[in-house]
């Protein structure tokens, strides 16, 4: 199934709110059919660019729709046009689609604010970037407004902070909608780490505790993902990522709050638990996971299921 995703183009529209997510969704395949809608055929972007062919303001979206908002530029000029006021009273006539979950509302930077002047956040948890926040809460006081986060969802509405986080977001998306294999093949190809945000759900441990920019832990994370079932000695580790063992476990526990070998447990956790769904026995899951017997893995499962 191919999910249609709107793009609303105003004037002024930043142009990676816009071509950080399409570029994204679009190497997921056809998984997703991209089109790109405003008041406008034709605009100027952030760069100077101009973008035409955009299509009018549909009077419906198909159910299953994403409507991605993007920031502008100079959101004080841009969100205070006359095409602004119609893209406001657009995203009015999509609310109950939007609240009944027949549509995505996904919003970049500081489209979140356009969503905020139209009534779409009103009781909602929802983020910008930082320096629109003070905005955004004036925009609509009843919104439950988040600093410092990446990304955040509230009853199918997503909300995001700068530029690059909508880059995060997508990957995010393609992982909830097609799956963590397709979401970690694009982002291999875009070179990026997966990142989420504080309040987002945990993800598999193949995409959770990416949520940092530290380049050893990346290399350390990598290393481990790819040969999870053999054993990881810290000083082996530290050696292959060009760091000493103890600055290493200082960095896990500074930037990700575990240990290596926690970390090293969980992927592990997850290959046996892969194994298992395909129909292997458990003694053999645990083997071919690097735990030295189902009674290990079960001790390790019970660990985690504790915290």
């Amino acid at each position: 199934m191919t999910v249609p995703v709107w793009f609303l183009t105003l004037p002024g529209v930043m142009l990676l709110d816009i071509t950080g997510p399409a570029e994204t969704l679009k190497l997921a395949g056809d998984a997703f059919s991209l089109h790109y809608t405003g008041p406008e055929e034709s605009v100027v972007t952030s760069t100077e660019m101009q973008v035409s062919r955009i299509a009018p303001l549909p009077e419906s979206l198909p159910a299953g729709s994403l409507l991605i908002v993007p920031g502008a530029a100079d959101s004080r000029v841009a969100f205070a046009t006359p095409q602004a006021d119609l893209a406001r009273r657009w995203l009015r006539r999509m609310a109950p689609a939007i609240c009944a979950g027949e549509i995505t509302l996904v919003c970049i930077c500081s489209g979140s604010l356009l969503a905020a002047q139209s009534g779409l956040l009103s009781g909602r948890e929802c983020t910008t970037h930082h320096e629109v926040i003070t905005r955004l809460r004036a925009a609509d006081p009843t919104a439950v407004v988040r600093e410092n986060r990446i990304f955040i969802e509230d009853r199918g509405i997503w909300t995001s902070a700068g530029i690059t986080a909508g880059i995060d977001l997508s990957l995010h998306l393609i992982h909830r909608l097609c799956g963590a294999t397709v979401a970690l093949d694009v982002a291999r190809e875009m070179v990026v780490w997966f990142r989420r945000s504080g309040d987002d759900p945990q993800l598999s441990p193949w995409l959770r505790y990416r949520n940092h920019l530290h380049p050893a832990i990346h290399r350390t994370q990598d290393l481990l993902i790819q040969h999870p079932e053999q054993e990881w000695p810290l000083e082996e580790v530290a050696r292959r990522v060009h760091v000493s063992a103890r600055h290493l476990t200082r960095l896990f526990r500074q930037h990700l709050g575990i240990t290596v070998k926690a970390y090293h447990e969980q992927l592990r956790i997850a290959v046996a638990r892969q194994r298992l769904q395909q129909g292997e026995g458990a003694e053999k899951a645990a083997l071919s996971a690097g735990f030295s017997s189902s009674r290990q893995l079960r001790r390790a499962q019970q660990r985690w299921a504790a915290l």
